[in-house]
């Protein structure tokens, strides 16, 4: 009965997540284990024991969609460009098919977040939606009409790996990128960077939350620091905004949960547009941390 529940995986860093979904987007089984870092073959086996352990579970089998830290190539069919770098150059859908039985769909987290909330979450109705995720590391996923755009070459929506817009002087010599390329978005934008960014400037050490809890009982360096990352945050959001003209982009990642982001970026955002107003809408997401395991499953139509 494989047209009656979607299994989604989100295979992270750090951990692995399984859900499986009935046709109304209800989870009828969720669980995560850590993930085999470095192991490419562990990989194969705890994402193929959680599928088996979610079948067993909900009594059917189903349909499977993983969302990975990257994409696959349509060159070679391997895994490209993922921050889990054990998993590049291996053929993860290839062997996960053989390994499981059945086709599997593969697509990249920020493609799984964007269509989760796309298809029942804060973007829900609209298109395009743009997924932004904020967190260890920085993606974003576009969606059109609930379904996914990976592009030609499936790096669609790669917005964490351009240059950081309009750079000031103090930015034009940026962090190196684990991509190997300097001053990205991600050096600019991730959780971690937001926290060096902060300790550059004060010498003290914070938590991008512990930095937000801090702003908002008065404390002016870390409201400086917030503020900082406001404007270059609106800068690279205005860039999509000019080239895709989306109308909702969702933000995701543990940097989405700052509540001063949604008052403070359509301010900031407006006069980089290319436009006489901001028409699209800035929200936090609905499916929280689940949206990479839900969009995952919603892969398969």
């Amino acid at each position: 009965m494989f047209d009656q529940t979607r299994i989604g995986i989100d295979l992270g860093g750090t951990k692995i997540e399984a859900a499986v979904l009935d046709r109304e987007g209800q989870v009828l089984f969720r669980k995560r284990r850590a993930t085999p870092t470095q192991d490419y073959v562990a990989t194969i086996e705890a994402i193929s024991s959680l599928v088996e352990e979610a079948e067993q579970a909900v009594g059917s089998g189903g349909t499977v969609g993983v969302g990975i830290p990257g994409a696959i190539s349509p060159a070679t069919g391997c895994v490209k460009n993922a921050n889990s770098t054990w998993l590049n150059g291996r053929p993860l859908e290839r062997d996960l098919a053989q390994r499981l039985g059945r086709v599997v769909k593969i697509a990249n987290d920020a493609n799984c977040f964007a269509v989760s909330e796309a298809v029942d979450g804060a973007g829900r109705g609209a298109s395009p939606v743009f997924g932004v995720i904020l967190g260890t590391g920085v993606g974003g996923g576009i969606v059109l009409d609930g379904r996914p755009l990976a592009g030609f070459d499936s790096i669609a929506g790669e917005w964490g790996h351009n240059p950081l817009p309009a750079t000031s002087e103090v930015e034009l010599h940026g962090d190196t990128c684990w991509c190997g390329r300097v001053g990205c978005l991600e050096t600019w934008l991730s959780g971690p960077a937001l926290a060096r960014d902060h300790a550059r400037a004060t010498g003290r050490t914070l938590k991008p939350l512990d930095l937000a809890a801090a702003a908002e009982a008065g404390n002016g360096e870390a409201a400086a620091t917030l503020a900082r990352y406001e404007r270059r945050l609106a800068r690279a959001l205005a860039v999509v905004i000019n080239i895709l003209d989306p109308e909702v982009i969702v933000l995701g990642g543990g940097l989405s949960n700052i509540a001063r982001l949604y008052d403070n970026l359509p301010g900031l955002i407006r006069p980089c547009v290319f436009s006489d107003r901001l028409a699209t809408r800035i929200l936090p997401p609905r499916h929280g941390d689940s949206s990479g395991v839900r969009g995952a499953a919603w892969l398969w139509p």
